[in-house]
């Protein structure tokens, strides 16, 4: 068994309040929830009206096929939410 673990950190330039983050986090987090198959929550800086870091995480028989999946979730963020900047993607494979 295969656990892919991803960690994304976005920038939110339009974002003016905390209010304004948890709506544009809100939605992000039920897209990917309703098109793939992973776990997705914001997991630090919730305090930060301008920063979002998104931890995810999916399970697979295959290395190739866990990467996959949290690869076209990053892709699907930044296509979806053009105003969003994908600032760092850190991603770990842990074999069970």
């Amino acid at each position: 068994m295969i656990i892919g673990v991803s960690q994304i950190t976005l920038h939110l330039p339009d974002s003016q309040s905390l209010k304004d983050k948890r709506q544009i986090i809100k939605s992000i987090l039920a897209r990917v929830r309703n098109r793939f198959e992973v776990a997705i929550a914001e997991v630090e800086d919730q305090d930060r009206w301008q920063i979002a870091v998104l931890g995810l995480s999916c399970v697979s028989n295959s290395k190739q096929h866990s990467e996959e999946i949290l690869e076209r979730v990053r892709r699907y963020i930044e296509e979806t939410r053009p105003d969003i900047i994908v600032s760092n993607v850190e991603t770990e494979m842990i074999t069970w």
